[in-house]
């Protein structure tokens, strides 16, 4: 149900803790005691794991509070933050520091929550240290994590943002709100078919957007999903999101009553720093709900998992779409799409998918039913993980392919700094460029705090043995890439080298 990439190349997997046993055994004899768990207050197996990329094993790990439909992000030094959930976690923090030993586990704190927070969005602000905390069933507000942050006055712990009680209608439609942090410092927020540009310092709503056009919600459970189009540090500042997929108004309701309503098949692009923006809609190859987009090391942007009729929810959905897409975005109009081979497994709700360090994608999850029914049913749970390689990664592009050598690890804002890299058949300089990508906490089609910049480039020189040294300046300001760990690719005619981790 959500995954997180950390920097040490693990990757925390975890679903939720009322369901009953899991297959995996908590080690040592350890066992959970919940006497507000709604299904066993006793319950030695765990619903956590750290997943070691490079071996492909895996480690349980120990979650106490329900985690089902919550939220994260990663802070600047590395530490995973997880809020919310449902029952006994909803008022929960939760952290995970990644470490190299086999010690570190799940740290929780009851009560550090000022509202309930289930199916709400975090965002990361610039200075990397705090955490927005917007929505959640029934809660049109929003709240800052630390609570004593530098957001928070002493006497308010959470604070009223009407836009979202606005936005909820009879299926409610506007969980998981879509947020993206912007390079002006504003926060682009979207729920259901509208969107406002929102100063969270002030609590004031800067502007609001034209709705997206065909009246189709976008958010859970209508779930489509989002991203925030690469920012380029050598463009003037544009910020542009990109939505798709969802499905039709009162999909929901339709759903529970056994008729499948065909999902959206369209995407919208909305140039939010245009002084007066539109949406620009396309049209996927299919319609799709409850996909995942996932920002690509080359700028390209993929769309995997999900159905084509339906909605999220315990069995709302049918017609799984398993052929992802891949779409590029400064193609012409018409020509951005490209469908990929399928993967022979339906990735419906809970599902997920986020970037590994190689270019791969990691894809897990399926998990229509209660109570982890795996037979007798049209979509069996799946316990699966598959990797997605992207085109990219194809064997002939190997001479295009570039390897790092050598990067700084520890980089500031708008300084320059030295990227080593080898290319077995050099094109040009204008084909390069380097990227810097904030890995997404994903969970329900939405990838919290993912985002790419790209670098501006300076200068190039061939420092002998094969090698080429490229300088190249930080980004300039921390609403651009607020502090943290970040995978650098270097991109070389469209084919991107693995990442290496710079801070």
């Amino acid at each position: 149900m959500h995954m997180q990439l950390l920097h040490n190349n693990k990757v925390v997997i975890f679903d939720r803790t009322d369901f009953g046993r899991s297959n995996i055994s908590l080690p040592g004899g350890r066992c959970r005691f919940d006497p507000s768990d709604t299904v066993l207050q006793t319950d030695c197996t765990a619903h956590s794991i750290l997943y070691d990329i490079r071996t492909n094993t895996f480690r349980p790990l120990m979650v106490q509070t329900d985690t089902w439909c919550s939220s994260g992000a990663v802070l600047s030094n590395g530490t995973l933050i997880q809020t919310g959930g449902y029952n006994d976690g909803d008022h929960v923090v939760r952290k995970f520091v990644p470490c190299m030993d086999n010690n570190c586990d799940w740290i929780e704190f009851p009560d550090s929550l000022s509202r309930r927070r289930w199916y709400a969005t975090n965002q990361i602000l610039p200075d990397g240290r705090s955490i927005i905390i917007i929505g959640g069933r029934q809660q049109f507000n929003y709240e800052f994590y630390p609570r004593n942050s530098q957001h928070s006055s002493s006497s308010r712990t959470f604070f009223w943002l009407e836009f979202l009680r606005e936005t909820s209608d009879d299926s409610e439609d506007n969980l998981y709100p879509f947020v993206h942090l912007l390079p002006n410092g504003h926060l682009f927020v979207f729920a259901n078919v509208r969107s406002i540009l929102f100063d969270y310092r002030t609590n004031r709503v800067v502007r609001e957007f034209p709705e997206i056009s065909g009246g189709d919600p976008r958010n859970y459970p209508s779930s489509g999903s989002s991203v925030l189009l690469p920012i380029d540090e050598n463009r003037i500042h544009e910020a542009e999101i990109m939505i798709c997929g969802g499905s039709p108004r009162n999909s929901f309701l339709s759903a529970k009553r056994g008729s499948f309503i065909r999902a959206s098949s369209t995407c919208g692009r909305l140039k939010v720093t245009d002084e007066n923006p539109n949406w620009a809609m396309e049209t996927m190859p299919t319609p799709r709900v409850m996909g995942d987009m996932v920002l690509l090391p080359n700028g390209d942007i993929l769309v995997i998992n999900g159905a084509e009729s339906g909605t999220a929810g315990w069995g709302n959905a049918r017609n799984p779409v398993t052929r992802p897409v891949i779409y590029r975005p400064d193609r012409p109009e018409n020509n951005r799409f490209s469908v990929m081979q399928p993967s022979l497994r339906p990735r419906l709700y809970h599902s997920t998918a986020i970037l590994l360090t190689d270019g791969r994608v990691l894809v897990g999850g399926s998990n229509p039913h209660i109570y982890y029914n795996f037979t007798g049913v049209e979509y069996p749970t799946d316990l699966s993980l598959e990797a997605f390689s992207p085109p990219y990664l194809a064997a002939e592009y190997e001479p295009l392919r570039p390897r790092i050598v050598y990067v700084d690890e520890v980089w500031g804002y708008k300084q320059s700094f030295l990227v080593t890299f080898k290319v077995p058949n050099f094109l040009k300089k204008g084909t390069l460029s380097v990227r810097i990508i904030a890995p997404s906490f994903t969970t329900h089609s939405l990838g919290m705090n993912q985002r790419m910049v790209v670098l501006k480039g300076v200068e190039i020189s061939y420092g002998g043995s094969g090698a080429y040294r490229l300088t190249v300046v930080g980004p300039s300001t921390r609403e651009i890439a607020p502090p943290g760990y970040y995978l650098l690719f270097v991109v070389h005619a469209s084919i991107p080298s693995s990442g290496v981790w710079v801070k």
